[in-house]
């Protein structure tokens, strides 16, 4: 069974890898969520305002898990999913734990400002689920199958690393055409593609891709819980610098990336070419 699908015209097209299927594939999960969104709509009057869970599940946990189910379909048609939860052959430096430790220590710290009596045990309960499925959805996608598509095109892993954090931006960008100012919109593909990189670097120095999706899992529901229900103090207000502080940290580890992964691809190149003088002579 396995080598029939592997031979089969619809695995061909996405072994060979190219980046317009990468953009391909993230618009046709545009394509299925957007719509799964839109559909819980005529639900909003009867499910209570955006303190209640059922508001949760209903127009956030639903559309995702939606995506989730296709992904895993698209991703099984494939044979690509033991792959996917394999351990990565690419090794990362140790300087990219920078990114996992930014990101968590601000998800804790917002995670800790929330003001949980006030929110509710089922509010937070929606939102943790609603965020695991989000996690999921967005990293399979973007750090599982974009960067499989990038790394058998034989790109850099420079270029692996700026696609799948481009398309993530992507991602958000697409509420735009849902009703979100287009400023807001702006900053928010300017954000979402530094945290995608830090994700790329997650994924990197981990070698799995459960640490980006538990990294991301727990990055939306502590943004929102905060954003509703946060606490007066010192403590809120550092937490709320989160954004800027990944952000600024986010442009430097850029750069170091693009240097490290720079250098290394020319000592590769060299000694390549050291090789095949040594074999024609």
């Amino acid at each position: 069974m396995k080598n029939t699908v592997e031979r089969s015209g619809w695995a061909r097209f996405w072994d060979n890898g190219r980046w317009w299927k990468a953009l391909i594939l993230t618009v046709g999960y545009l394509a299925v969520y957007q719509p799964a969104s839109l559909l819980m709509a005529p639900f909003v009057p009867f499910i209570g305002d955006t303190g209640s869970a059922s508001y949760v599940l209903v127009l956030f946990a639903t559309p995702v898990l939606i995506g989730c189910l296709i992904l895993i379909v698209f991703g099984a048609s494939l044979h690509w999913l033991r792959s996917l939860f394999a351990r990565q052959s690419i090794r990362g430096g140790g300087w990219m734990w920078i990114a996992i430790a930014v990101v968590l220590m601000f998800n804790v710290l917002r995670f800790a400002s929330v003001d949980y009596a006030a929110a509710g045990f089922d509010w937070v309960a929606a939102w943790l689920l609603a965020g695991l499925f989000i996690g999921f959805a967005e990293e399979v996608l973007t750090r599982g199958y974009v960067v499989r598509i990038m790394r058998s095109s034989g790109k850099s892993e420079i270029a692996v690393g700026l696609v799948s954090a481009s398309l993530f931006a992507l991602l958000h960008g697409f509420n735009f055409f849902t009703g979100q100012p287009f400023v807001s919109t702006l900053l928010q593909m300017l954000y979402t593609f530094f945290f995608g990189f830090c994700m790329y670097l997650a994924l990197r120095v981990t070698r799995t891709i459960i640490a980006p999706i538990l990294l991301h899992a727990s990055t939306d529901p502590s943004i929102f819980m905060q954003g509703i229900y946060s606490t007066e103090g010192s403590l809120s207000s550092l937490a709320q610098l989160g954004n800027i502080v990944l952000i600024l940290v986010a442009v430097v580890l850029l750069v170091v990336f693009i240097i490290t992964e720079s250098r290394a691809g020319h000592r590769k190149r060299s000694g390549l070419a050291d090789s095949a003088r040594i074999s024609e002579g």
